[in-house]
C-alpha cells in the first residue's frame, strides 16, 4: 500500500545512530567526524538537546567561500540553527514534501521530545523507491491473476 511507510520505518532499516558535536567544538573537528562516518551532516547537540545541524553546505557557504579558517571558528558560529524536525510517525511522502518544500536535506527525528533518529533526503527517496516497487509488484500480481 502506497504511504504506508514511516519515518519509523526508515529508522529501523538504517539504525538510529546520531552522530552530533558539542556547539564550542571547532568546525574542523566536525569535518574530521563528518568525513570518519561518512555523513554530510552532524547535529549539535547540548545538554541533550538539539540546538542545530552542521552539514557541508554550512560550511562551504560559511566557511570556505568567506575565506576563514576551519580551525579559528566554531560550530555554532556557522550551524543552521533553526532546524525543523519530525515524529516517526510521519509518512515518508509527507517527509519528502517537508523537506523539499523547507529546502532542507537532514531532519532529526524526535519522539516525545528525544532524540531518536537522523534522516537525510536519500533515506526518504530510497524508501519512497522501495514502497513504489512493491506497488508496482502487488499490481502486476493482481492483474495477472485475473483480478481477484
Amino acid at each position: 500500500m502506497i504511504n504506508a511507510v514511516t519515518v519509523l520505518h526508515i529508522l529501523k532499516k538504517k539504525g538510529s545512530a546520531v552522530w552530533s558535536i558539542p556547539p564550542d567544538e571547532n568546525t574542523y573537528r566536525a569535518l574530521e567526524i563528518m568525513a570518519e562516518k561518512d555523513i554530510g551532516a552532524l547535529l549539535v547537540v547540548e545538554d541533550d538537546q538539539v540546538v542545530g545541524l552542521f552539514s557541508e553546505r554550512d560550511y562551504a557557504r560559511k566557511v570556505i567561500l568567506k575565506g576563514k579558517h576551519s580551525k579559528d571558528i566554531s560550530v555554532t558560529e556557522i550551524m543552521t540553527k533553526d532546524v525543523i524536525s519530525i515524529p516517526p510517525d510521519t509518512t515518508t511522502f509527507h517527509t519528502l514534501e517537508l523537506m523539499t518544500n523547507k529546502r532542507v536535506r537532514h531532519l532529526p527525528v524526535l519522539e516525545d521530545g528525544k532524540l531518536i533518529g537522523l534522516i537525510s533526503i536519500g533515506d526518504v527517496v530510497q524508501a519512497i523507491i522501495n514502497e513504489l516497487k512493491a506497488s508496482v509488484q502487488q499490481l502486476e500480481q493482481y492483474i495477472s491473476s485475473g483480478g481477484g
